[in-house]
């Protein structure tokens, strides 16, 4: 087996061992906004800041970038809390929250001032944007930008006891209104914000700046590689300026390519308003690319760790087929997934030569990838029931299911032939009426006639009632933001409902999140919509497998 050839984030990091750098340490962090719900984007980040702690025998923080109160909240904490445990990693006893460190970034701010460094800036929000200049013009100066010393002590002090107006005053740093890089334009580094924070509460009146806090939080924590998405490329500078002036522990930032999806949107305020709007049923809705949806959907961590490791790193954004991803969870429960019958658009067969009163329970295989599996009892009866569409009263020349005068196979059962259809006062069938061959059971006879079709079944007289949701994209556009408005890519058949649906009695003991394979259908898993009586079931993934395709076309 050949040895997989290291990414460039693996190479500056064995350089920084084989150099001493950090003495020889490797310590990430994963640094979520509890804002939202945490996507397959952040399941890269998550996989790759604890995966490279773990495979360099280091460490890796689970920290909430908590520094804005208008957005945040417990729930998303603990959803993400949930979400990277499920991924299968562990922060052990390193959970940490920005909001933790304002007092000690407060006083770093201080110092900022004492040392010329920071001022406080009467300029509104349009003001200050107004005064950036542009790429190709130098911005201009505050008038504010020369306020003494002392001045500026009061006034931050007072900023921070809540006596001016969200909006009236920042504090920002004094760098250069002429760099060439706009984020240098002495950045907001304080903004007041009146409102109470979710784990805070009323204390502060004042709110770091991602830009301001960050740096520190990683400083604190003596992180040595700060793993950041490529839009953060031009902010590495302003964040080594901050820890240069500070003087204390700076850590290493590296970009790395953010991953996008086809068929999906990744913006945590675009996946708000689908929430808030009611355009899917919350957070973990199964179409959401959020791990929750995903994982309520039928995706298994390993599938999502396999896929995240096939995107790879790279210092460039990339857009992956979601084809990929569906590829990933279909080698993962083929090999799990125990296979069971399922019929989601009945239509009963009668079985005219079998004794009404008879029923016989025949051998099912549960997996045929894994023999661990075992076998199952399946009840066999006059009565059963196929699906609609594999029966044609006037099939065209390459269908080979069930057609009248056509012999089919039952799955694990017998030969059925249909010889009669039964229709109701509107012309819609109703119902089958078929003959069985007593010496086919097990699906083969003696005389070795070739039968081409073979049907999945369930026993009218056994199965269970169940709903089954049928989840597609939530987009009919690759690029769901082609356009004028993303919303107007959405997919109105993203989820059918199927209410009608029967299984075989196997899965009366169903749990919420037990997952199968229904024959000739897909992959499924139970919902957490489920009660007694009544399964509900979500397709996972189709059986086809359209990335294999187009490997094979690529190849």
């Amino acid at each position: 087996m050949v040895d997989k050839s290291l990414n460039f984030i693996e190479e500056i990091i064995e350089n920084d061992i084989d150099s001493g750098k950090y003495e020889g340490r490797v310590h990430t962090r994963f640094p979520p906004e509890p804002n939202g719900y945490l996507h397959i984007g952040h399941a890269k980040s998550i996989c790759l800041n604890f995966g490279l702690a773990e495979k360099y025998n280091g460490k890796c923080n689970l920290r909430f970038d908590d520094t804005n109160p208008l957005k945040e909240g417990e729930e998303f904490v603990e959803s993400i809390k949930r979400d990277v445990r499920w991924l299968g990693f562990d922060w052990e006893d390193r959970l940490f929250f920005a909001s933790d460190y304002f007092e000690k970034m407060y006083e770093y701010a201080v110092k900022l001032i004492k040392m010329g460094k920071a001022y406080v800036c009467d300029l509104t929000p349009d003001e200050i944007r107004e005064y950036r200049g542009t790429l190709t013009e130098p911005g201009r100066e505050s008038p504010y930008r020369n306020r003494s010393v002392e001045e500026n002590l009061d006034l931050f002090e007072r900023m921070r006891n809540g006596e001016f107006e969200e909006g009236s005053k920042t504090l920002r740093a004094k760098i250069d209104m002429s760099h060439p890089n706009l984020n240098m334009r002495d950045p907001v580094m304080y903004r007041i914000i009146k409102k109470p924070h979710y784990r805070q509460g009323k204390k502060w009146y004042i709110y770091p700046t991602y830009d301001w806090a960050h740096c520190l939080e990683d400083s604190i924590e003596l992180i040595t590689h700060s793993l950041c998405t490529l839009e953060f490329a031009d902010h590495r500078i302003l964040y080594e300026w901050f820890l240069d002036q500070l003087g204390i522990y700076k850590p290493q930032q590296i970009e790395f390519g953010r991953l996008n999806l086809t068929y999906t949107v990744l913006s945590k305020r675009k996946l708000t308003i689908l929430v808030k709007e009611g355009y899917v049923n919350g957070w973990d809705d199964p179409r959401m690319p959020t791990i929750a949806g995903l994982r309520r959907r039928g995706y298994t961590p390993e599938a999502i760790r396999d896929f995240v490791d096939r995107t790879g790193v790279s210092r460039t954004d990339s857009v992956v087929d979601y084809a990929l991803l569906e590829h990933c969870i279909r080698e993962d429960l083929n090999k799990k997934a125990n296979r069971v019958m399922a019929v989601l658009d009945p239509l009963k067969v009668v079985i005219t030569n079998y004794p009404e009163d008879r029923v016989e329970w025949l051998d099912a295989e549960n997996n045929p990838e894994d023999e661990s599996a075992g076998t199952r009892k399946i009840p066999f009866c006059r009565e059963i029931y196929i699906e609609r569409d594999d029966f044609m009263e006037n099939p065209p020349k390459k269908f080979f299911r069930l057609a009248p005068g056509r012999e089919v196979r039952l799955k694990h059962a017998y030969y059925i032939t249909c010889n009669e259809v039964v229709k109701n006062e509107n012309g819609n069938i109703v119902e089958l009426r078929c003959t069985y061959d007593p010496a086919s059971k097990g699906g083969w006879t003696e005389d070795g006639r070739k039968v081409k079709g073979t049907l999945h079944w369930v026993s009218a007289r056994h199965c269970i009632d169940a709903q089954v949701r049928l989840y597609d994209h939530l987009f009919v556009k690759e690029d769901p933001e082609e356009g004028d408005n993303f919303l107007d890519n959405i997919n109105p058949n993203s989820l059918v409902v199927l209410d009608n649906c029967k299984v075989e009695p196997s899965l009366k003991d169903a749990r919420v999140g037990d997952k199968f394979q229904f024959l000739r259908k897909g992959y499924f898993c139970v919902d957490e919509d489920s009660k007694d009586g009544r399964l509900v079931f979500n397709r996972t993934a189709t059986l086809k497998d359209s990335w294999a395709k187009i490997q094979k076309k690529l190849s």
